[in-house]
Parts: structure tokens; sequence; C-alpha cells
């Protein structure tokens, strides 16, 4: 009897061994996983910076860390609710009273007009501008000027937000602009006979489609500003664990519950993991007039082949400006109707 309780109390304390050495190789697995921390020590007081898309993710977490430092934060949230949740969140962990929270929904240009309006009567300035906010593999729909919703949240909100900008980001040089992209970006095509995906639409090809303008546009506008002290870059943040996933319906399944989520949480980054990069670029002082360049985990990465082709990026950059109404010439040419 005794020599059978011994055996029990010894698989017992094996099976509790082996679940924390588990759960210890897990635990180093994530953080492995979660790639290279921005170690900078820069400060950022009396810098202004927006980032869209700020009240959850990689945004939140970008701001939380820009307010520690001192920055004057603007959440351009479409969710003013939550931004609100997020601003008092902020506010209270960094102690920094300047977080401001601003509706800017960018599948309405109307929106992005009136959160410039507004930013331009409250501040003089613009030090950073960063195009966080995205959504991915949504059902086919569209903006409220009919653009197909990936290309036109990813890519051509952030387009017209950016050029009503311009003005202030170069008063303030130097000064940047940090577009998110994505490793997606590599599988992406632009579709010049169907850019708004109306003729055939597949949800991961539309979010590759936009993630490559992000690159695209944040290449062409790193041409068109050399000399005025405002630099462009673009990066990839990693695989993060953040509310992007929404739409993709397996992923909120009992099945992914229970059995991917648990398998793949060493090796997807944490919404702080996946900020590390957009720090990088927003603060680093060695990218002072660094411009054009793709980054990923706090380095320089090369961009795919069609990231790096420059008379896409002018195509796209006229297509962007006519759809936007960013430009005075609005006459589409025939392939381009929406």
């Amino acid at each position: 009897m005794k020599r059978s309780k011994s055996l029990l109390s010894n698989k017992y304390v094996l099976a509790l061994s082996a679940a924390g050495t588990t759960f210890a190789g897990a635990i180093f697995m994530k953080e492995y996983m979660g790639g290279r921390k921005f170690e900078g020590k820069e400060q950022a007081e009396g810098k202004v910076m927006i980032i869209t898309g700020a009240n959850t993710g990689i945004g939140k977490e970008t701001a939380r860390e820009l307010a520690k430092r001192g920055a004057k934060v603007y959440l351009a949230c479409r969710d003013i609710d939550k931004c609100e949740e997020a601003r008092e969140e902020i506010v209270l962990e960094s102690k920094n009273k300047y977080v401001y929270c601003r509706k800017c929904d960018l599948s309405s240009q109307e929106s992005i007009r009136t959160f410039v309006r507004r930013f331009k009567n409250e501040q003089d300035r613009l030090d950073i501008l960063i195009n966080n906010a995205g959504v991915m593999r949504c059902p086919q729909s569209f903006t409220k000027e009919g653009l197909e919703l990936q290309l036109g949240v990813n890519h051509m909100g952030h387009f017209l937000l950016t050029c009503q900008l311009l003005d202030l980001l170069k008063k303030s040089q130097p000064s940047r602009v940090i577009t998110v992209s994505s490793i997606a970006h590599t599988r992406g095509t632009i579709n010049k006979g169907d850019l708004n995906s109306k003729a055939k639409y597949d949800p991961a090809d539309a979010y590759s489609q936009s993630k490559l303008a992000n690159v695209l546009f944040s290449k062409e506008l790193a041409e068109r500003l050399k000399g005025t002290g405002v630099t462009s870059n673009c990066l990839h943040p990693g695989v993060v664990d953040t509310e992007l996933f929404r739409h993709m319906g397996f992923f909120k399944s009992k099945t992914a519950s229970l059995f991917v989520r648990p398998l793949m949480w060493p090796f997807v980054k944490t919404a702080r993991q996946g900020a590390q990069t957009t720090l990088f670029a927003a603060l680093d002082e060695s990218l002072t007039q660094v411009s054009g360049k793709y980054f990923k985990e706090c380095a320089e990465y090369p961009v795919a082949p069609q990231g790096d082709d420059d008379a896409m990026a002018k195509w796209l950059w006229a297509v962007s400006e006519r759809w936007t109404q960013a430009s005075r010439d609005w006459d589409r040419e025939p392939d381009q109707k929406l």
C-alpha cells in the first residue's frame, strides 16, 4: 500500500514537473518569438504625434510608450468610446495629461477632413504621424465613397490623412511619417484593371494588395519629400495577437479557442511586442534622415520586388489623388472607374 501511494505521489510530482517545464518553455518561446525590443532612451517632450487606430492593439501600446516619453499624443480612432477608455488608461499610467481622443473614421473621407480641421485648430505643429489603423480579410464591403474597405481604410484613408497634414509636417521638420504595412505585401499585387475588387473579391488578396499599397505609398512619399526634412518609412510589426483577426471567423470558433490559439500563443507577439518596430521608426535618432525604407524587428529589411516598383508607385499615387480628391485633377482614366 505504501509503495502504491509512493508511486502515485511520484507520478503526481512528475506530472507537475512536466507541466511546469512546459509552461516555462512556452514563456521562454513567447519572449524569444517576440523579437527585438526598442532599447532607445529618446524622449519626446514637446513633440506632437498622431496615431491612427490607437484605442487597441499595436496603436494603443505605441501611444502608451510615447505618452510615457512625454509626447503630446492624439489618438485618432473610429470608435470614440473605446478611444476615450484607452485615453484614460494611458493618462493614468503615463501621468501625461496631454493625450487626446479624436474621432477619425478612415472609411469616411469627410471624417478624415473633419479630424484634420480640428487638429489644425488645436496644434500648429506635427512631429510624427503614425498610420497604424487597419482592417484585415473582412467580408466584401465598401467605404462611404464606394472604395473596397481594405484598400479604402488601409491605404486610401491614410493617403488622404497624410496629404492633408503635409503642411504641418513640413513646418515641423525634422518630422516623420510611419506607415504600418505587413509581410503580406510580399503576396500582394496591384490589380490595375480591378483595383477596387469589384469584378472579383478575395479577402486575402484584397488585404495583401492594401499592404503592398502601403509600401508603394511610403516609397513614393519619401521621393516626393526629398529635401523637406520630412521622412517616410514603413514597417512590418510581426504576427501580433490583436483585434485585426476579428473578421476571420475560424479564430473565433470554439475549436480555435480550445486547441489552435493555445498552440499558437508562444509564437504570436503581444501588442506590446508588436509595437517595438513602430517605436524604433518613430524615435530612433539614427533614422532622422533615413527615408523610403522598410523595417522589421527594429532593423532595415528589403521589400518584395513588387514593393520596389517606381512606376507602379507613381501610378498608385496618381489614382489615390483622384479617388480621395487630394488633387484638383479628379478626371479618372477609363480603367479607373470605381
